[in-house]
């Protein structure tokens, strides 16, 4: 299972849908994504579809979290795992 990555544009705002599985490998591709947007709080990722996680991309996605970018539908287990994390 690898990732896929679909964007699409709600008025001002750019989703990023996820789906997979999410590792560090894939990182460096979605960080570009991100780094492309003048504005991160204009950006939104939908993690509905995301079946596992690493360690790596849920340190990644907490460090978009506190630069304003909004995770929408985040799984409950990688909520936790963010939250223990930051301790």
């Amino acid at each position: 299972m690898t990732l896929k990555i679909d964007t699409s544009e709600l008025e001002d705002l750019m989703v990023l849908s996820l789906s997979g599985r999410i590792e560090v490998g894939h990182l460096g591709e979605l960080a570009q994504i991100v780094e492309l947007q003048k504005n991160p709080r204009n950006i939104v990722l939908d993690l509905q579809q995301i079946r596992l996680a690493d360690r790596a991309s849920v340190k990644f996605l907490a460090n978009c979290e506190a630069k304003g970018i909004k995770l929408k539908n985040c799984p409950a287990y990688i909520r936790e795992w963010m939250e223990r994390e930051k301790d």
